[in-house]
């Protein structure tokens, strides 16, 4: 018998949001048609020729079998479909208004996401753990998706999660058998850093300003001669970094799960990311967007560092598209239909050479440079760029003598637990005063006015420096809030005079060149 109608329910994955997706199957006797409407892509209009041999190879009758009309409408019709996760619905689809499958359950309290290989099995799909979420806002009780699944989707609780292999077993959960759940064990937290600050010899001042940028997550610019250790203490720095909490697990593994980065032997990101594209990188990669439209390297960084190596080699329009993401924590990617935004909350450890030779200003080593080539080649880092970086710092070139020390200084675990005790005294005074807040460097203006208690010494001290240089306003609060950091790190409730200096010298390539 011919049931003409179903409804099934799956879900488009738009950035990072998931929006609900209607699957109706319509069968009508007449020429064999297999036709799928409501602005499908290619990969979707490309299902029908998998369903077909997934159908047979799992024992059932396929649509090419049968002098059949199908129509399968992907509703709303007005919003662009994309990607390979309808497979499932609309197979299900068609078995049920077939009548090969009467189910003894309610569709309407599931969604179905899945892509078919053509033996029936089903394959893993991106975006999972964002749908999955998704579908629990809106009050959905279960959702099925392919076994690969699983991991990822475990992160979210409150709602039953199945798991399925194939096309087979699919039909029997509709049909009432109980499937059990097999989510794999949660895996051990990845290790941090195959890095130690204690393996660079020298460089203190250096070491100091990276604790303080992990204590507060400030923005970071090294600036130095080639091979003077920006880049080992820049991949050290995730070393020192505390761990994420739950809620920045998930959010972290929407980011990865919505551009495919998840897999079975990584479910989801247990560590703050460190990502470090090359200055070759696309404005889409590295900021999100493309054709359809995926988070770049600045939500792959999201909660975590993204560290730019050659900074001035960087396009300036990818430079200057970094300005609104350091402010808001979040990229606007605009297409003619849509505006999707990407969470993209990443703190920014840079490093470049002071001019294309690499050596001006160099103790040891004669610069060749004409100024000019000097000037252009600095200012392909524009003043309101450098104005979000709180801390810039001069690395040089070590001696001989500090390369041969014995005292290497304080082991990355050492300095990690001074930054995370920074942390938690922050984070108590965000709690009692109800900032919904993680860190420092988040504190809008505000905030900084609110919290900063400033001794009477550090305010003439400040007035004083402030009416000699030329500090904007964002740099002063900046200015501020590292001096806040400065006082966590000491335990301190009041900024004092020690605090705001030390605030002041990280601000001197900026504001007093």
């Amino acid at each position: 018998m011919v049931k003409r109608l179903s409804l099934a329910y799956s879900a488009e994955l738009e950035g990072v949001d998931a929006k609900l997706i209607s699957i109706e199957t319509d069968i009508s006797v007449g020429l064999s048609v297999f036709n799928i409407i409501g602005l499908a892509d290619k990969s979707l209009n490309e299902a029908k020729e998998r369903i077909n041999p997934a159908l047979k190879n799992c024992g059932f009758t396929p649509p090419i079998s049968n002098n059949l009309r199908i129509t399968v409408n992907l509703a709303p019709a007005d919003i662009k479909k994309t990607g390979t996760q309808y497979d499932l619905a609309m197979a299900v689809g068609y078995l049920i208004s077939s009548g090969q499958i009467k189910p003894t359950i309610n569709l309407k309290d599931f969604l179905l996401l899945g892509e078919l290989s053509l033996d029936g099995g089903l394959r893993p799909v991106r975006g999972v753990l964002n749908i999955v979420s998704y579908a629990k806002e809106i009050g959905f009780r279960r959702i099925v998706i392919p076994e690969g699944n699983l991991g990822e989707a475990s992160l979210i609780k409150g709602i039953e999660i199945i798991g399925v292999a194939n096309l087979n077993q699919v039909g029997e959960f509709l049909n009432g058998a109980k499937i059990e759940n097999r989510i794999p064990e949660t895996k051990e937290r990845e290790k941090r850093s195959d890095f130690d600050f204690y393996d660079i010899r020298g460089h203190e001042s250096a070491k100091r300003s990276l604790m303080v940028a992990a204590a507060g997550g400030h923005n970071v610019i090294m600036i130095g001669p080639p091979g003077s250790g920006k880049t080992a203490l820049a991949k050290c720095f995730l070393s020192i970094t505390p761990d994420l909490i739950e809620e920045e697990i998930i959010e972290t593994s929407k980011n990865w799960s919505a551009a495919g980065e998840l897999n079975e032997r990584r479910p989801f990101i247990t560590e703050r990311p460190f990502r470090s594209p090359h200055h070759t990188a696309s404005a889409a990669a590295v900021i999100g967007g493309g054709s359809v439209p995926k988070p770049g390297e600045i939500s792959l960084a999201h909660n975590g560092v993204l560290f730019l190596d050659e900074l001035p080699e960087f396009r300036r329009d990818i430079l200057e598209s970094l300005r609104t993401p350091m402010e808001n924590g979040a990229v606007t990617v605009a297409r003619q239909n849509k505006t999707l935004v990407f969470p993209a909350r990443f703190q920014l450890i840079s490093a470049m050479n002071p001019c294309p030779c690499g050596y001006f200003g160099d103790n040891e080593k004669q610069c060749e440079c004409l100024s000019k080539d000097i000037m252009r080649y600095q200012r392909k880092i524009s003043g309101p760029l450098m104005d979000r970086i709180d801390i810039q710092i001069t690395v040089p070139r070590l001696k001989l003598s500090a390369l041969q020390d014995a005292d290497r200084g304080k082991t990355s675990e050492e300095m990690r637990r001074l930054v995370v005790q920074a942390r938690e005294f922050a984070r108590k005074r965000f709690k009692e005063r109800g900032m919904m807040i993680s860190s420092n460097s988040e504190m809008n203006s505000k905030q900084c006015d609110a919290h900063s208690l400033i001794s009477s010494e550090a305010n003439d001290f400040l007035r004083g420096v402030f009416d000699r240089s030329f500090i904007s306003g964002r740099g002063y609060y900046r200015i501020l809030k590292v001096a806040r950091t400065v006082a966590d790190m000491e335990f301190s409730e009041e900024i004092k005079v020690d605090h705001l200096a030390e605030a002041f010298q990280y601000r001197l390539k900026n504001e007093f060149d």
